[in-house]
């Protein structure tokens, strides 16, 4: 997925020798709706004196709240959930202050700040907390859903459906192919997987190749955000990571449904799987669809609380779409492509989902910084290190067979394989898909999903950034004064 600039920042000029001139063929960005005259650039980036006091006022909250929490016992009520919000959108925030000079992304700041202050470092933040906190996720998830679908205009699919239906063809094949196979050839590593005979291990290997084509919208949205990026490699990434949801749900259900006989002996292949993913499907694509028409009829005609209706879609809508068995990321991305597309509302949902996401986009990444379990990632890192590096490894090389194919300009033959390497919320979603239909694999294979993502999780965003800086597709950002205005903005690349 993606995000794009504030409608007060301009598009800085694609530098280096990678970037191209202008439009680069096929997988040209479109002209960002509703953008300024060149010149509404913010302003100077901050100084050493202003990271010096983020850096001072986050030592002194990290201080203040360590010294209260070994004084007063952990709150597991309300009070205590409220006032760990107030602190993780905090320190979140100022840790990514912190992080700009190593000119790391924001989404690093959020999660490092969580990683210090969870339940496995400081513990200011208990797994009471965590826990509690961890339901805005629906809320955060439906927004970056609307957003995406919001991103995906119309004009860009058919110029670049060619180069988009080649990339997901050789990234889902290549990745999932390999990575079954690495994941075969070095079971004996993996606990669980070690004393399986051949047919089982190689079921589970399967499934660990679902796994692996699984990418994150999230984390693309971040730093899209975050970094006004605009140009071939932005808006590619876009495109690719929305398509690639729907093949993802499509291939959990054919590998679900076949390797059964291979890890439960005795069972036969059914075809009910390939059925409900049909329904599955069909009925998120319909529901989106209708959803979009309401929420473009309510923007034209009322337009007023729209933040009460991400509340209620996030909150209400997911849980009712979960209860019946359809797709809530498919729907909300369905969405937001038919208001964008069907309607004139796009920039007015664009906006107001910038307005609710900001402090949700905060709270997400602590919250997921939080959540990294680090005693298991030390047990699991030397197999979470070789899985993630060869996953690298075969998207780069898939990356590069599906740009030769698509005849795609040189940026993204160098740098478009970058935004690929995250994983985050919807490979955790697979991994307990899979965990609940074969309770036989016990909690071993989740817990070397969440090692694995750990890991994508915090290097995938520092590489997509670090590649949108080469390309030359970052944006200035402007300066903030206030805590308010120092959060993420989800806007659209401009």
């Amino acid at each position: 997925m993606s995000a794009a600039a504030l409608p007060d920042i301009a598009p800085v000029a694609p530098a280096g020798p990678d970037a191209p001139a202008g439009p680069a063929g096929p997988a040209a960005a479109p002209e960002p709706h509703g953008a300024p005259p060149s010149g509404h650039h913010g302003s100077a980036p901050k100084g050493p004196l202003n990271h010096l006091t983020h850096a001072v006022a986050l030592v002194i909250l990290f201080g203040v709240l360590y010294a209260t929490t070994r004084a007063v016992p952990h709150d597991n009520g309300p009070a205590g959930t409220i006032a760990s919000i107030g602190f993780l959108l905090l320190a979140g925030t100022l840790a990514s202050e912190l992080v700009e000079p190593l000119r790391l992304p924001h989404l690093s700041g959020y999660i490092l700040a969580g990683i210090v202050a969870g339940p496995h470092v400081l513990k200011l933040v208990d797994h009471h907390a965590v826990e509690e906190i961890s339901r805005v996720n629906a809320l955060a998830l439906a927004l970056i859903a609307l957003a995406g679908g919001a991103e995906l205009r119309l004009e860009m699919v058919k110029k670049s459906l060619r180069s988009l239906l080649l990339h997901n063809l050789v990234q889902t094949v290549l990745v999932f192919v390999a990575m079954t196979g690495v994941f075969f050839a070095a079971r004996s590593l993996v606990p669980f997987a070690a004393d399986l005979p051949i047919a089982a291990a190689f079921g589970v290997a399967v499934l660990w190749g679902v796994i692996a084509v699984t990418r994150s919208p999230s984390a693309v949205l971040g730093i899209l955000s975050q970094t006004r990026a605009t140009g071939p490699v932005a808006m590619n990434t876009l495109a690719f990571v929305m398509t690639s949801d729907i093949i993802v749900i499509v291939v959990t259900a054919v590998a679900l449904s076949t390797v059964r006989p291979l890890i439960e002996p005795g069972t036969t292949m059914s075809m009910h799987e390939i059925e409900l993913l049909g329904r599955e499907i069909l009925g998120s694509i319909s529901i989106g669809t209708t959803l979009g028409l309401a929420l473009a009829a309510y923007m034209r005609l009322i337009g007023r609380q729209l933040i009460l209706v991400f509340v209620a879609l996030g909150f209400g809508a997911t849980e009712v779409l979960r209860y019946l068995r359809f797709d809530a990321l498919l729907v909300f991305v369905v969405a937001g492509f038919v208001v964008a597309n069907l309607s004139k509302q796009g920039e007015k949902l664009v906006h107001a989902v910038e307005d609710a996401a900001s402090v949700v986009f905060v709270l997400f990444f602590a919250t997921a910084g939080a959540h990294l379990d680090l005693p298991l990632l030390k047990l699991m890192w030397p197999v979470a290190l070789l899985f993630g590096a060869s996953r690298a490894f075969v998207t780069w090389v898939a990356s590069r067979i599906g740009n030769r194919l698509a005849d795609d300009p040189p940026v993204l033959r160098k740098w478009a394989w970058c935004g690929l390497v995250s994983q985050a919320g919807l490979t955790l979603g697979i991994s307990l898909t899979i965990e609940r239909a074969f309770p036989s694999l016990g909690a071993g294979f989740r817990a070397l999903v969440i090692g694995c993502v750990a890991l994508n999780e915090v290097f995938g965003p520092i590489l997509f950034k670090y590649a949108l800086d080469r390309a030359g597709e970052t944006a200035v950002e402007a300066s903030r004064g206030s805590l308010a205005k120092s959060l993420p903005d989800l806007g659209r690349p401009g």
